[in-house]
Order: structure tokens, then sequence, then C-alpha cells
């Protein structure tokens, strides 16, 4: 067992170990690469062909791992969607906000950085402190499973360099994937290494934003050996992405005051010794740095700017950090009638955030006859380790019957840490009164899951699926208060253990060739957890649980030159999880049910052969069925931050040019419709905010890019419009009068227009 500073070892240098590899693996690809066979095809934007792989609403073969094997998106009975590596470079992706208005259902809202994301799948809002949807690195669940971690604030949110594919799978994914895959799952697939192939690459780019005061730039290398040829091979890679600030700050008129750095390194190993055991090994660490926040300060009235454009009010600069390291072991071991998986990681995650608190708690040394108001800092701290252990057996596909076993386990050691203190307007603090809360909550999350799936084929038509899962989870808890005023002093523990079972059930019908008819019924949960240990308080929450009833049709057209696919569903959401106030003490309780309908399209055509044009749309309506006081649901209401409708129209066009160069051109529009702050009660619950409107928007985004086997040069616009919405709007409350002071309005991306370059042999 390892002690807890060697851990932190572990922590501190994933990220260094998987640059230095880059670099060392990249030195090495300078020297050699001359001696390859033949280069390997340059990823972006290849000319398009039938066998090409692609994403999003398209017409060509897309693999997907949605059932932990690989098979064709269009032979999976459940409604999956997938951005492909020359997506995310059109689209000069640099986190989930870029392309979550492209996927049907999917919301993915910043808290103002790239990493303070909170993610929603069909409907299902995140309104605990606990995830709804899980987040995968290839076999891997990074991010908490427990409920103090802030995990639904801070979800997995990479800058995706060397992904081959992001996959969203839609619904619960509770059989497969366990915990906290009520909504569904977000799967980062990254590049295996290659055995064959030499490769080495380069580029970069600048941009700059609309109101912003210095651009943006951004680097990235990476490198593919095969150390011994077609026995084992190395990958790996390294990115920077500047971050552009565009919000102005009008307390001391800094401009630009939310910009930041990305950062991700990878090194990856492939050991394959024989056609029967595969070894994967992958070290990845990723970087994330922001000196503020892109949030407007707006009027809770007209919900207009307060200080013109792009402007808030911070009186105490809101720096923010995250940290991911990431060990994984992946082996396949293959004895003919079945093949044997071992998935093992250990990952490391620490974020740190400081939140300028003073219109809240600025105002408390009046109280204490200390002087006038003053400015406060809050900072919150987390820290999280976890390992995972999956063993799966899963059997041959050459026959009509089909199984998979599995047993996964995790454990999970995190702590957070709050402080919030006092200081005067110089910035020294108060006499007698420096600190108002001071605590730190130490949790563990221990699980251990069994699992099953299997498929019938009885005619060449008719085929039915079916699994379950059965999971036990044991979790410690404390509230630890050493110092502060507003929170009595103490240690305050807590402890629960559950047994949950999750199921899936579908039969599928192939109607023709190309017509694929499903049915599935799943379920998924939210895992539950301790309550600080007080009188009055419930000593723990339960698991939040769902089914969902999908019915699905995939259809292709005209040689496959058309793709049709529609699913519509029903979910029945119980034992919501909700914050609540019980003898003046903040807990977590089960405040209640909802349901939520809707429907999802995709749509793909290629009249011809360089032309592809893409529609995806969605319609979500979720609405709560009984009255959830703690967050002022009433029955009826609709869950906050979800619009009814959501849209978005791609257009592909290449064009061959001379001497081995081609063109393409893309545009993607995005539409994303009304939605509200908080459940849509119109604030008659007193204590609870109001439900405040976020209009619909339309936003149009530009690509175009002329490429050969070595080079690609790419144009982009984001936002050509310079479109000004929000994502999110948060009320801003003074603590002592209870009044709104303003709202945080998180604006999507102004317009921002750059240029990139990458070399690759």
């Amino acid at each position: 067992m390892k002690t807890r500073t060697s851990i932190r070892w572990v922590h501190r240098t994933t990220l260094l170990v998987a640059i230095t590899g880059a670099l060392v693996l990249s030195l090495a690809g300078s020297a050699i690469a001359q001696e390859a066979v033949a280069p390997a095809k340059p990823t972006p934007s290849p000319q398009p062909n039938e066998d090409q792989a692609r994403g999003i609403a398209t017409t060509d073969t897309v693999i997907v791992t949605a059932n932990k094997i690989e098979e064709n998106i269009r032979e999976v009975p459940s409604s999956i969607s997938v951005i492909e590596d020359e997506q995310i470079e059109n689209f000069h992706a640099t986190q989930l906000a870029d392309y979550s208005a492209y996927i049907p259902s999917l919301q993915v809202n910043s808290q103002g950085s790239p990493g303070k994301v909170t993610i929603s799948l069909r409907g299902l809002a995140p309104l605990t402190s606990g995830s709804t949807i899980g987040t995968y690195i290839d076999e891997t669940p990074v991010g908490s499973s427990g409920l103090y971690q802030a995990a639904t604030t801070f979800q997995l949110d990479l800058l995706p360099d060397d992904i081959s594919r992001v996959e969203i799978l839609r619904g619960p994914q509770g059989t497969l994937y366990g915990a906290n895959t009520l909504g569904g799952l977000v799967k980062y697939v990254t590049r295996d290494p290659s055995l064959s192939a030499y490769e080495f690459r380069l580029g970069g780019g600048i941009s700059g934003v609309e109101n912003g005061v210095d651009p943006g730039w951004d680097v990235r290398a990476g490198v593919n050996l095969p150390l011994v040829r077609d026995r084992l091979g190395a990958r790996a890679s390294y990115a920077r992405n500047e971050i552009p600030g565009f919000i102005n700050n009008v307390v001391n008129g800094q401009e630009g005051i939310n910009d930041g750095t990305q950062q991700s390194a990878r090194i990856a190993f492939l050991w394959e010794p024989n056609d029967k055991i595969r070894v994967q090994f992958t070290a990845l660490g990723q970087k994330i740095e922001s000196n503020g926040n892109g949030i407007v300060s707006l009027n809770p009235v007209t919900l207009q700017p307060n200080f013109g454009d792009l402007t808030n009010q911070v009186f105490v600069a809101e720096p923010f950090k995250k940290e991911i390291g990431l060990v994984a072991l992946t082996v396949n071991w293959d004895f003919d009638w079945a093949t044997v998986t071992s998935a093992t990681s250990y990952s490391d995650i620490t974020t740190d955030q400081r939140t300028d608190a003073t219109v809240g708690f600025g105002g408390v040394p009046v109280l204490f006859g200390l002087g006038a108001a003053g400015l406060s800092p809050f900072d919150v701290g987390l820290d999280l380790q976890k390992f995972t252990q999956e063993l799966r057996l899963t059997s041959k596909r050459d026959g009509r019957f089909f199984w998979q076993l599995g047993a996964y386990y995790t454990y999970e050691d995190a702590v957070q840490s709050q402080l919030a203190t006092l200081q005067q307007l110089d910035g020294t603090p108060y006499p007698g009164l420096p600190v108002l809360a001071a605590l730190s909550i130490p949790s563990t999350y221990e699980e251990i899951a069994f699992f099953a799936n299997a498929s019938f084929r009885f005619t060449d038509w008719f085929k039915l699926s079916a699994g379950g899962r059965y999971s036990h989870n044991d979790q410690t808890f404390a509230q630890v208060v050493t110092d502060g005023v507003l929170i009595p002093l103490g240690t305050t523990p807590g402890g629960s253990e559950e047994d949950v079972y999750n199921f899936m059930v579908s039969p599928e019908v192939q109607v023709g060739k190309d017509q694929l008819l499903y049915l599935r019924i799943a379920s998924g949960y939210q895992p539950g957890g301790p309550n600080v240990a007080l009188p009055g308080v419930p000593p723990a929450v339960d698991s939040s649980s769902l089914i969902s009833y999908e019915l699905g049709w995939k259809s292709e057209f005209f040689e496959n030159r058309l793709l049709f696919d529609v699913a519509a569903y029903h979910i029945d959401w119980s034992n919501i999880q909700v914050g609540a106030v019980v003898n003046g003490v903040g807990v977590l309780v089960n405040g209640g049910e909802a349901s939520v309908n809707g429907v999802e399209l995709t749509i793909a055509f290629k009249p011809i052969k360089e032309l592809r044009i893409g529609f995806n749309g969605s319609y979500t309506d979720p609405t709560f069925s009984n009255a959830v006081a703690g967050i002022g649901a009433l029955p009826g209401d609709r869950l906050p931050d979800i619009p009814e409708f959501q849209g978005a129209i791609t257009v592909d066009y290449y064009l061959p040019l001379r001497r081995g160069w081609n063109s393409h051109f893309g545009a993607g529009l995005r539409v994303v419709g009304d939605r509200k702050s908080a459940p849509d009660s119109g604030g008659s619950t007193p204590g609870t905010p109001l439900a405040y409107p976020l209009d619909s928007y339309a936003a149009l985004d530009l690509n175009a890019d002329i490429y050969n086997k070595n080079w690609t040069f790419r144009v982009f616009v984001k936002n050509l419009t310079d479109e000004r919405a929000y994502q999110t709007i948060n009320p801003v409350s003074n603590q002592i009068t209870g009044a709104v002071d303003h709202l945080s309005g998180i604006p999507i991306q102004p317009r921002t227009v750059g240029i990139e370059v990458d070399y690759r042999f």
C-alpha cells in the first residue's frame, strides 16, 4: 500500500514524466524518421473517400467502443455521437464547450474557465455536488464518484491533443460503466501507438478574440516510433494553448483578466509480443491555469451589463488551477474462445480556486463593529487520488451468442478544504477577525461491482441484448472546522454504505439491409453519501436513480449517401439529490422526482463525393413531478439550464487542387434555445433565486484549409457575428441582507479568428 507521501510524489511527477518522454521521443524521431518505409498519412482534413471515418453527422463508417468492444456505430442499438480528430482540429477546439452545441441533447456550461464546466445530457441538470455524467479516458473513469469533490462543477474538460475521437453516449450507462452515468457518458479515446509507421508532427497557431488585448497562441508536437517493428511502439505528445483574455475589470481597469494557459502531455507504449497479447501503458498529464473568470456583471432587473460590454467588477483576483495526472495499464489476452481484459489506473487531480466573496461577506466587519466593509477572498482546494481496477472476459463475436462478464473495484481518497477570510481595503487583515471559516472535508469512497452482458441473435433480423450490474459502496466523511466565526468549531464525522442494482434490456430488429429499429430500457444511478452527523440531520442521502425508455431508428438510403437517425425517449428520475438546510446546517437530501421526454434527430447527406451536409437537433422537456423546497421547484417546473430546442447545421466541401494539394471549406451554425437559470417557479418560494431567463442564440463558425501529404494551413472563425449570449446566469447575493446584488453572466466565446499550421512526416 502506497503511503500518502509517495502518492503525492506520483502526482507531482506525472506531468513531468509525460513531458520529458514526449521531448526525448521527439528528438529521437527527428533523427530516424527518414528511415520510415512509408510516412503515415496526415490526420487533418484528408480527402473524403468511402473508407475514412467521420464524426458528428456523416455517412461513412465510424467505430465506437460504447459496449467496450469496437463496433460500427450503425450497429449499436443506442444513441451515440462522435467528434473525431478532424472536427476537433477544424473547430480549433480547446475545451468541451467549443463543440458541445453540435451534439444533440448535450449541454456544457462553462463557469468562466476551461476545467470549470458542468455537463448534462438529456435534460438531467446538475442539481447537486455529485455528477450525473460519467467521464472516461479510454478504459479509465476520471473524476470523483463521491459527493464532496464538487464533481458537478469541475467535470473532466481536456485540451484534446493526441485524441482520436470523443464519444458521447446518451442515456444511462449503469450496466457497463457504473456510477454517475445517469444521463450518459463522455469518453475521450486517445491515439494508439503505431507498430509500423514513423510519424513526427509539429504545429502551432495564433488567434485573436473580440475585446482581447493580447493574442492567443498554441504549439503542439508529437512523435510515433516503432521501437521493435510490429511488436513495440511508442507515442508521445505535448501541447500548450495560451488563452487570450477578453473580460475587463472596472475596479482597477485591468483588461483581459480571464487569460490563462492549458498544457497537455502524454506518452504511450504499445506492446504486442504475439497475436494473442496486447499491452498498452499510458501516462497523461494536463494542467489548466487561469488568472480570472470569463464573467460579466449583469443587472438583476434588466439583465444588461452593469459596467459595459464584457466587463466585470472584481475586488479580489480569482485565479484557478487544475492539474490532472493519470497512469493506466491495459492488457488484453486472447484465449481463442474469449479475451481477458485487465484495465488498471491511478489518477491524481488537484484543483485550487479563489472566488471574490466581497459582495457576500465584505460587510461582516460592520456587524462586529470593526470598521467599514472590506474584501473577502474565498479559497477552495480539492485533492483526489483514485485507483481503479477492472477485469473483463469477452466472448468471440463469430456466433449468435455474445457475452461479457466483469468485475470492477475503485478506491478514492479525497480532501476538500475551504478558507474564507476578511481583509481591509489595503489587503491587511482586520484585528481580531482574520478568518470567517476554515475547514476541511476528508472523504473516502470504495466500490466493488460485478456486471454481465449478453446478446443472442435469434434470426438474421432479430437480436436481444440484456445486462445487469451489482454495485456496493462504502463511504466515510468528516467536516473538520478549525477556525472562524461563521461555523461552530469541531469535527462531525459521517459514513454510509449502499447496494445498487442496474439493468439493461434491448431488443433490436434489422428492417432491411440498412435499417435498424431498437428499444432500449436501461437504468443508472448517482451514488448517495454521508451527511454531517448532527441531531435532526439525515445520516445519509440515498442514491439517485432513473429508468430510461428509448425507441430508436438508424437508417441509410441511396447507397449510404443519406443517413437518418431518430431516437425518442422517456426518463423517470427518482430520489433526486439536492441541497437543503436542516436546523441551520447545510446538508444533502433526496428532494423528489422528475421526468424527461425528448427526441433526437441526426441527418447526414452526401449529394456528391465532395460535399457533406449534416443536421443535428434535439427536443428536451424535463419537468419536476413534485415540489422540491431546497431549490424552490414546484410540480411542472422545468429543470434549470436545459433548452427545449437545440440544433446545428454543418457543411463541408472538399476541393482537389493541383500537385498533390487539396482544400476544404467548412461552416457550422449552432442554435441553442431559451432556458431558465433555476426551476421556473418565478421566485415564489422565499429564499430561492429567481429563474432568470437565458435567451436563445445562434452562432456561426467557419473554417478553411489547404493541405498535402505533409503540410496543413488552416484559418478559422468562431462566432462570426460576435453573438453576445450567456451560457449560465448566477445570482450574487449579499449574505447579510439576502438581497441579490448583481448577476454573474458567463458569455459564450466572443468572435475569435485564428490561423494554424501543421507539418507532419
